[in-house]
């Protein structure tokens, strides 16, 4: 995402609503679900209590289902480079068209069974014996991979060019593009207006710090990211230090697959063959796994309310749910130039769309910021500043009267949703109508 719009002009805007915008919507939804010990459609419901704020719960359960769907395609294609890492092809993953051919080949539907299959058994296992368990020894690992990663592109030639991108910023490069590309990043990076965290609140103990928890997440959340873009970005610059910056904009997607094979085949003149194998093996693996705990949390939201809304067992909810998403992932799978109709499924704003682009628009992009605005109504004036207060202070004694307490309830209930409404209006006129109305006021007020 920096590296598609504007490197370090994004990257502070990402921080900065990281902490003033989304670390508040992170904590009301934490809250919500503690005190409701619900899934969203059921906290929506219980405290709504009519038919409008029930409706906003279904889209909080729709909205993860459809990002589980192009989530569950990225993963596969994650799985993918791991098996091929594995299999030391560490040169067909760094040439170019490698991706492509990928992405369009039958074996990509091998990894999906083996992914599904493996996301299905996670989530049998429930959140504390499944998910917990999975990420407490893996996410550390992940970690330690990517800072020594980091540090090995850091001593390649020309890598100081991707630093200064990165981390140096061109304020003329902020407009619309940046404003929507950064609050969607934050909002996904953070699993907001997803369900995910009013679920996974719902299993938090009363005497558990919310404030610690969000302040952690939101911090970690931000370190990684700067992390894997002085990954990426100086490994781009370092192979190609003349790189055209729209030749870094064209995938954001793919940017994982197309220059960080490049950096473990590298590896094979100071490490050899089996040495760069491994070490690209070892870091797909934990890649794979960040992936899938992910993938996990997202379903986890439907799967919740299905067994919580029908009464049907987690096994019954997870094959009903993952068969229409399977379904779904298999067409999104075959919509990158294998069958032409899903491919060029649909065209709004001057653009024609493949079936995996019109989920990403619709529920990434869109949804997003609209079901933040939602809550932040939703919790503020349905459900009362002085409940989300009483909440967010057990177990933790000295976050009433604290700045903090003040922030969160004036900013949830003045400038957060106005910055929510204003991205999601700005999101609808520039996906689907070509018209970027920020992009205009930034252009009329001196900025690029």
């Amino acid at each position: 995402m920096a590296s598609k719009n504007g490197g370090a002009a994004f990257l502070i805007i990402y921080a900065i609503f990281v902490f003033f915008v989304c670390l508040p919507v992170m904590l009301a939804e934490m809250s919500l679900g503690r005190h409701t010990r619900q899934n969203p459609l059921g906290a929506y419901t219980e405290i709504g209590q009519n038919r409008a704020w029930r409706a906003v719960g279904w889209l909080s359960v729709i909205t993860p289902f459809m990002i589980g769907v192009f989530y569950l395609v990225i993963t596969v294609w994650i799985a993918g480079y791991l098996g091929k890492a594995i299999m030391g092809q560490l040169d067909q993953l760094a040439n170019p068209a490698g991706f492509d051919v990928f992405t369009n080949s039958n074996e990509l539907f091998i990894y999906m069974a083996l992914v599904v299959g493996l996301t299905f058994l996670i989530l049998q296992g429930g959140v504390k014996k499944g998910i917990e368990k999975a990420t407490t020894v893996l996410m550390p690992l992940l970690f330690v991979m990517l800072i020594a990663l980091v540090i090995y592109v850091l001593t390649l030639d020309n890598a100081m060019l991707g630093v200064k991108f990165f981390l140096v910023p061109d304020f003329t490069k902020i407009n619309g593009n940046v404003l929507n590309g950064a609050l969607a990043q934050a909002f996904f990076s953070l699993s907001l207006a997803m369900g995910i965290l009013i679920t996974y609140g719902s299993y938090i103990q009363k005497n558990n710090n919310i404030v610690s928890a969000g302040k952690m997440v939101a911090a970690l959340s931000l370190l990684v990211a700067c992390c894997s873009g002085l990954l990426i970005l100086p490994a781009a610059f370092s192979f190609n230090p003349d790189i055209e910056i729209s030749e870094l904009s064209e995938s954001s997607i793919g940017m994982i697959f197309m220059f960080l094979p490049k950096i473990f085949l590298a590896l094979q003149a100071d490490i050899g063959y089996f040495g760069a194998s491994f070490i690209a093996s070892f870091f797909f693996l934990l890649v794979f796994f960040a992936a899938m705990t992910s993938l996990v949390s997202i379903i986890e939201v439907p799967v919740a309310s299905i067994m919580d809304g029908k009464g049907l067992s987690r096994r019954k909810a997870l094959y009903s749910l993952g068969g229409a998403m399977v379904v779904l992932a298999v067409i999104s799978s075959l919509s990158f130039g294998r069958i032409d109709w899903l491919s060029n499924i649909l065209s709004y704003g001057g653009n024609t769309k493949s079936f995996f682009a019109l989920i990403y628009d619709m529920f990434y992009e869109t949804i997003l910021p609209l079901n933040g605005l939602l809550l932040c109504l939703f919790v503020i004036y349905r459900w009362k500043k002085q409940n989300l207060d009483a909440e967010m202070s057990q177990g933790n004694a000295s976050f009433a009267g604290s700045f903090l307490q003040k922030y969160v309830n004036f900013s949830l209930g003045t400038f957060i949703p106005a910055i929510l409404a204003i991205i999601f209006v700005n999101t609808v006129l520039t996906i689907y109508f070509g018209y970027n109305m920020l992009t205009v006021f930034f252009s009329a007020i001196g900025f690029n």
